[in-house]
């Protein structure tokens, strides 16, 4: 009994000995549990490392010196990425420190370059171990598929695109901002010249374009120099062009050149914009000698070392981009407009100030990028001479078909003598005489024929003869014979005034001077005796001496005779109201010939036989006039009407308008060139 209790305690001992140690070992296992995954987890990554040490002992002795001679390009390469790494902090910026980015600029080149050489080398060396690795088993299939799939993705790298971005791209936006500090360049230090459009450019002080400074200057050179060992010379010319093209245009607009853009369509005929023209001239000037001629100089300073086709094509660009061609365009619209004589003096001034600029066209606008420009310039010149030279040799018939026309009623002086007479003057002044004769020079060579001076004389010297034999023509033309010597006065008078001390009437001669100053003085005693001169021998006083017939015979007599010059003198004075004296001198002069005619013998009648009629209830209707009244009359005659704005050649001295249908059909006919 004792001893089955003692078992049984004994037994009961041991199962909680046994419980005991199975909680232990459980609380074991549930620790050891993580233990055993992240053993788990680290046996393939050991397993790949412990491979290689499954070869022979000999293999593993000899595989060392192997990899090392593999693992060194690779390390050099590696090192090198490391320093590209490092430079690009210092290419963040090109402004401030040119010199220096473009020093780090150039070691990432030498850099990439290095990479671009010893890439391929070191991938090779990678690939001769792994065949190693493979020939002598040193590692197992796994492991040497895993190199080579790394190998193959080197090699695609290596030949492919990725191959110009072995810096990650560093280089490229490097180079792109040198392209950026390129166009800030340009822009910072390319300013508008300071313009007023107030005033044209010859009026001012010396204009000169500030060029750009020559620190400036250097440094676009040394970034060119830069990018076109990338190609980037396109890039750049297309920068420059933009900016100074751009600035150039701005300095233009100063100007006010909107009349540029005129159509044909625009105006009636040159007068209307001879105003333009004169602007056209000296604008043109003020481009090419003070613009163009810096943007020229300027395009061989910052492009010198690329050639000379390059900077030449470079400022052909500028000049038709800045709208050099407009001003031609402008020119050839003029050539266009209707035919004038005042459009020769205009395709004239045009012509002289081509030639005035044709060594600076020349030079600058001279070879084959400019091959737009010259030909625009050939045909503009062509124009305008063949242009010019027609109307000059259509002058003569021009003028003859004024005898078809009618003299002018008020026996003034016909505007085409007026015109013709300035004309002929200009033509022979220095402004015009020697730009005119080298058009006709010009034209004379074009049809093989010789030119001599004498041929512009003899035409200027017919055209005068033309205007004498239509004066005499005209005055033909009048029914009443003082109006005819009037009308001949006038002109002769013109014709000797207004010649004298010119150089048309050096040419001319003193002998035709006198003829025409005679003249003037015939006419003018053949008009007063055909008109005024016959009014004091109505004032007779025969029957009155002494009142032979007594007091009421006298006074009717007296009656009779005033009422006889009253009614000649009204119908007179009538008549000759609207006759015109141009000339004050000449109309002072006829006016007080006229009065010591006729006041004289009025006054003298009046003192003695105007108490005659005085008394007499119907006096006014006989003693109309005093000779005070007479004398204000005369004063009011011959004046010239007012002008209005434009309807005349001397309200617009240049307007070269003909007074007559045939000179107004002639300027509407469009030119043919």
């Amino acid at each position: 009994m004792d001893k089955g209790i003692e078992n049984l305690i004994s037994a009961r001992k041991l199962l909680k000995a046994n419980v005991e140690k199975s909680k232990a070992l459980g609380l074991s296992l549930e620790k050891a549990g993580p233990r055993l995954n992240e053993i788990n987890q680290r046996l393939p990554t050991l397993e790949v490392a412990i491979r290689p040490i499954r070869a022979q002992r000999d293999a593993l002795s000899t595989v060392g010196g192997h990899i090392n001679r593999a693992v060194v390009p690779a390390a050099a390469v590696l090192k090198v990425f490391d320093a590209i790494h490092g430079l690009e902090k210092s290419l963040s910026d090109a402004q401030h420190n040119l010199q220096g980015y473009l020093g780090v600029l150039k070691r990432l080149e030498e850099a990439l370059r290095f990479l671009g050489d010893h890439c391929g080398m070191a991938i090779q060396w990678l690939g001769d171990i792994v065949e190693y690795l493979e020939d002598h088993k040193v590692a197992d299939d796994w492991y040497i598929s895993g190199l080579k799939k790394a190998l193959d993705s080197l090699r695609r790298l290596e030949v492919g695109e990725e191959k110009g971005r072995l810096d990650g791209g560093l280089y490229v936006v490097a180079v792109n901002r040198l392209e950026i500090e390129f166009r800030r360049l340009l822009t910072e230090n390319s300013v508008p010249l300071p313009m007023s459009s107030q005033s044209l450019p010859g009026e001012q002080a010396c204009i000169a374009p500030s060029p750009l400074p020559v620190a400036v200057i250097h440094k676009l050179q040394a970034i060119l120099r830069r990018l076109i060992t990338d190609g980037r010379l396109e890039n750049c010319v297309s920068i420059y062009i933009e900016v100074r093209s751009s600035n150039v245009r701005a300095s233009l607009q100063a100007l006010n050149l909107d009349y540029l853009e005129i159509s044909v369509s625009e105006f009636n005929d040159v007068a209307s914009i001879e105003v333009y023209i004169a602007q056209w001239g000296k604008h043109l000037e003020f481009a090419v000698k003070h613009l163009f001629e810096a943007e020229y100089k300027l395009c061989n300073d910052v492009f010198e070392r690329m050639g000379l086709d390059v900077w030449k094509s470079c400022f052909a660009k500028i000049a038709a981009q800045a709208g050099f061609l407009a001003f031609l365009q402008f020119g050839k619209t003029v050539t266009e407009s209707k035919k004038d004589p005042i459009k020769m003096l205009k395709l004239l001034d045009i012509f002289d100030s081509l030639s005035k600029l044709r060594l600076d066209f020349n030079k600058l606008f001279g070879g084959a990028p400019c091959a737009d420009i010259q030909n625009l310039t050939r045909d503009l010149i062509k124009r305008l001479i063949e242009g010019a030279c027609e109307i000059f040799w259509e002058l003569l018939v021009q003028v003859e078909l004024q005898r078809q026309t009618p003299p002018p009623p008020d026996c003034s002086i016909p505007r085409v003598v007026t015109f013709i007479t300035d004309y002929c003057n200009k033509l022979l002044g220095d402004d015009y005489k020697p730009i005119l004769t080298q058009a006709l020079v010009i034209e004379r060579s074009w049809k093989h024929e010789k030119f001599q001076e004498r041929i512009l004389i003899n035409e200027l010297l017919n055209l005068v003869k033309a205007i004498e034999h239509n004066l005499e023509t005209w005055s033909k033309g009048y029914e009443d014979p003082a109006s005819s010597y009037l009308f001949l006065m006038n002109n002769h008078w013109h014709l000797y005034k207004y010649l004298k001390d010119t150089k048309l009437g050096v040419l001319l001669g003193d002998s035709w001077l006198r003829d025409h100053e005679q003249g003037t003085g015939y006419y003018s005693t053949v008009y007063l005796r055909e008109s005024w001169g016959k009014l004091p021998a109505l004032l007779s006083r025969e029957g009155l001496i002494l009142f032979s017939g007594g007091r009421a015979t006298a006074r009717n007599l007296v009656k009779q005779r005033l009422k006889t010059f009253n009614e000649a003198f009204d119908e007179m004075y009538k008549k000759q109201a609207s006759w015109i004296v141009a000339d004050k001198d000449l109309r002072d002069k006829t006016r007080n010939v006229i009065v010591q005619t006729i006041v004289p013998v009025y006054r003298s009648y009046m003192q003695n036989y105007g108490p005659l009629v005085e008394q007499d209830q119907s006096a006014s209707k006989y003693a109309k006039y005093t000779v005070q009244s007479i004398e204000k009359m005369f004063d009011s005659l011959f004046l010239p009407r007012p002008l209005k704005q434009g309807s005349s050649f001397k309200a617009r001295r240049m307007s070269g308008k003909f007074n007559n249908a045939v000179v107004d059909q002639y300027k509407t006919s469009p030119v043919t060139v």
